[in-house]
């Protein structure tokens, strides 16, 4: 049997230890564990700003470098991003690998990618994220050999030099232009076809793979650790009228490298692209606030906040007082379904809620240029622009959703 590496977390707490500062660090921890790491001790220190030469105190960091040489730890994770500087700086004090959030997210990613496409986007991410650190540091490539951070798609050879990387990274980005080319022909035959496409989107290990199960009866892969799926699965709900097309993604998470966003861009295209998104959420997790504002985030930089959503509260068995104001409040204003993907209990009312927004509908509308643009950055159906008027509105005949449609009915075109 294989040797966990022995790691060491640390945290810097500006807020002197806050909930939300607590819990990012137990979310580390459980990283680590996902990453196949013994987390043997965890530190924290509480300071007024970040320490520019080693992000945590000196004294600190001589502490941990002590303890580092006594229990012989191979490495140590902080919980925040750092500069090549600071590594640099760390390293000389702590005689240890030394990885941040991203390094070790981008390591489980590297762990969880099974198709090809998906191997690309992490080795591209890993390059993108490795290069600036070794060009800021111009420290030996041997020393980023073997263990967490270092494996999966992404691994780089010894003898591999910045020029190389920067080569690897031009014939990924080659390649995955390809992939996002055969994605962009299979999309243009789904709305040919008239599918509807529904992207199950979420904080990591909210339950969306679960979901997918229940919802189509399918047999996607779950389990109770983070980043449990990574390449995207989709199942078909074949209806008279139309087929449905149910797309569960990567889970997000406070800190997701912007390389890895990035290097996903023709994955999350599902997002993107989708006609609906239904936000899966725990509603059991002490800050569940926070993990609605990171997945909005992570929308936000795909350009796809502004479509049409659907919360499925998750977990209910595990919170059954929940209060339907508060959550309301929370939620601010988007429809909601509470749920338990484990059991099943009320995701057919969720099914329902879905289906009710799946019919299409083709209407004349005559729409100011404001409610035109955003219908037309969210892709919400298909938009033919027929005139644009002089008081800045558009004539258009529009196919979409129908619960779109409704909302827009003061804006019918009579002719």
């Amino acid at each position: 049997m294989e040797k966990l590496e022995r790691a060491v977390t640390v945290a810097l707490w500006l807020g002197g230890g806050s909930e939300r500062e607590e819990l990012s660090f137990a979310e580390l921890n459980s990283l680590a564990a996902t990453a196949g790491v013994e987390v043997v001790a965890g530190f924290t220190q509480n300071r007024s700003e970040i320490d520019n030469r080693y992000f945590i105190g000196p004294g600190k960091a001589e502490e941990i470098g002590n303890f580092v040489r006594e229990e012989e730890i191979d490495t140590v994770i902080f919980d925040g991003e750092l500069s090549p500087s600071q590594v640099n700086n760390l390293e000389r004090l702590i005689p240890a690998k030394i990885l941040d959030r991203s390094e070790l997210i981008l390591d489980i990613f590297a762990q969880r990618a099974s198709s090809k496409e998906g191997k690309l986007q992490v080795e591209l991410a890993q390059l993108r994220y490795q290069l600036p650190k070794l060009m800021g540091r111009g420290r030996d490539l041997s020393r980023l050999a073997g263990g967490i951070g270092t494996r999966g798609p992404g691994e780089t050879k010894l003898e591999v030099d910045r020029r190389r990387i920067r080569q690897r990274i031009h014939v990924l980005e080659r390649e995955l232009k390809e992939v996002e080319k055969h994605r962009a022909l299979q999309r243009k035959r789904r709305e040919r076809r008239g599918v509807f496409q529904v992207a199950l989107v979420g904080y990591t290990n909210s339950g969306k793979s679960t979901l997918l199960n229940q919802l189509t009866k399918a047999e996607a892969y779950t389990a109770d650790i983070l980043f449990a799926t990574l390449d995207p699965v989709s199942r078909r709900l074949e209806r008279e009228q139309n087929t449905i097309l149910l797309t569960d993604t990567v889970g997000f998470i406070s800190g997701l490298p912007h390389h890895l966003i990035a290097a996903f861009k023709s994955t999350l295209e599902v997002v993107v692209n989708a006609d609906l998104l239904v936000h899966v959420v725990d509603l059991s997790h002490p800050d569940m606030a926070m993990q609605i504002e990171e997945v909005n985030k992570v929308l936000k930089e795909l350009g796809a906040l502004e479509k049409d959503q659907i919360i499925a509260a998750n977990k209910r068995d595990l919170v059954p007082g929940v209060s339907s104001r508060e959550l309301a409040a929370v939620f601010r204003g988007i429809p909601w379904v509470p749920v338990s993907a484990l059991t099943g209990d009320n995701t057919d009312k969720l099914l329902a809620a879905i289906l009710a927004l799946t019919e299409w509908e083709t209407v004349k509308l005559l729409l100011p240029m404001h409610i035109f643009s955003k219908l037309s950055s969210a892709n919400q159906g298909k938009l033919l622009p027929l005139e644009f008027t002089a008081d800045n509105q558009v004539k258009v005949e529009a196919t979409i959703p129908a619960g779109i449609a409704a909302t827009l009915k003061q804006y019918t075109l009579h002719e």
